[in-house]
């Protein structure tokens, strides 16, 4: 009975690591962080965009993120 979705359990990682990376990134103001954010919420983004309701807009999320990150960094550049 195989029942593991290798897929599914890559997913939920990501999404997981992305969580994790964003609230240490807000934290933090770390940029690093939130690049990674960022990177490893495109698998839920992409996912997201082929929705035909509201939820198409949690794909944008990552760029949202991205603008985080170079605010954070140029924060810390300027300081």
């Amino acid at each position: 009975m195989d029942t593991f979705n290798w897929i599914v359990f890559l997913w939920q990682v990501s999404f997981g690591v992305s969580i994790i990376t964003l609230l240490i990134g807000l934290v933090k103001r770390s940029w690093v962080s939130m690049l990674i954010s960022s990177v490893t919420f495109l698998p839920v983004a992409y996912y997201f965009l082929g929705a035909e309701n509201g939820l198409r807009l949690i794909g944008f999320i990552p760029i949202l993120l991205l603008i985080l990150t170079i605010v954070f960094w140029r924060s810390k550049k300027r300081a």
